[in-house]
């Protein structure tokens, strides 16, 4: 087996490897596709495809929509810790630190869970072990009773500090919306703080953690002006991206949308892609919409830093990136279509 501990060398190796990974990902011909054809071809389809060995491992387990939800979470939570397993030196670092951002969608959909009621075992379907938090202890959380002994669980965990403070006012509020934020505050702030703390490519991590940021802030902004949210909205934005909190909160008491628009255009003149997206969110769109959009563009301004920086973070997160919504889009449309909704209504949900 090679062994990878860093320099030129594994960082060819790894990135070379990842581009040809991202090369066998699924085109958006094929999305289209299976967009017209029954929750059983779909199932068939994909097990022709990288999802194979686990559509055979479950298949007797598991049947029609649930064996598509578990092959995929299993599927990618195992591509994750492939590709750290093969990961060297500082890229290994970041690609963890990275993942962890797993730690909260798993916590967070295990409690929005629990609080609507759901079996564990349809939560379990959906949860990618891929950050700190492995299978065994999210079964362990999933056992728990209630949603004051799940947080109680994670004592010593790095989320345990806000969940704390924070969980007890979400139950109350009937919303989990606050207490996310201030765990993604959380985990940026470590991310920026690896990324500046030294180490070698550190400085393209940062680039990636401020795209990443900027992208979610503006999404933020989407959603509180579709919900007419007139309040300061500087608690409900990311720190460490390219737009100042002020800035932020200017853009969100901005008052027609072409005027909202225009700001944010005007401070990202050098971004030609976000700026024809916008120019397309003036007429009107559903909130998904908008999000798919701009998580489009995320994705072809990570492919554009993966070009110019090749042996860098940058194809590693790119792949994953790319990877994740490979399986975000199946699940949408096996849902889709066991939920018979048009094919058009489902296209609607896809990064493709």
């Amino acid at each position: 087996m090679i062994e990878l501990t860093g320099g030129p060398a594994p960082y060819i190796y790894v990135c070379t490897r990842l581009r040809v990974r991202k090369s066998m990902l699924l085109p958006r011909e094929e999305y289209l596709r299976m967009l017209n054809m029954s929750l059983p071809e779909i199932t068939r389809v994909i097990e022709e495809t990288t999802y194979k060995p686990e559509i055979d491992e479950l298949g007797n387990s598991f049947s029609g929509i649930d064996l598509i939800e578990v092959a995929l979470s299993w599927n990618l939570a195992k591509e994750y810790q492939n590709i750290l397993a093969i990961t060297p030196g500082s890229l290994q670092k970041f690609t963890r630190g990275y993942l962890n951002r797993w730690d909260i969608q798993n916590v967070l959909t295990i409690l929005r869970g629990k609080q609507q009621g759901i079996k564990a075992g349809k939560i379990k379907e959906v949860l990618i072990p891929a950050g700190t938090l492995d299978r065994k202890t999210l079964d362990s959380m999933l056992a728990e009773g209630s949603i004051d002994k799940i947080v109680e669980s994670l004592k010593g965990h790095p989320l345990y500090p806000v969940l704390m403070k924070n969980y007890q006012e979400a139950v109350q509020e009937g919303s989990f919306a606050h207490m996310e934020n201030e765990l993604y505050k959380q985990f940026y702030a470590e991310l920026i703080a690896q990324a500046e703390s030294g180490i070698k490519g550190g400085n393209l991590f940062l680039d990636y953690i401020r795209l990443d940021i900027d992208i979610k802030n503006i999404k933020n902004l989407f959603r509180l002006r579709a919900n007419a949210f007139k309040e300061d909205a500087g608690d409900m934005m990311i720190p460490g991206g390219s737009f100042s909190i002020d800035e932020l909160s200017r853009l969100n008491t901005l008052e027609s949308q072409g005027e909202f628009i225009d700001a944010l255009k005007a401070r990202i003149k050098r971004q030609s892609l976000l700026q024809t997206v916008l120019d397309e969110l003036r007429s009107e769109h559903t909130s998904s919409q908008i999000e798919v959009r701009l998580t489009r563009v995320q994705l072809a301004q990570m492919e554009r830093m993966s070009k110019l920086n090749p042996f860098s973070v940058h194809p590693i997160l790119t792949y994953l990136e790319k990877k994740k919504y490979e399986v975000f889009n199946l699940r949408a449309i096996a849902r889709g279509k066991e939920s018979r909704l048009p094919a058009e209504r489902i296209s609607e949900y896809l990064v493709i």
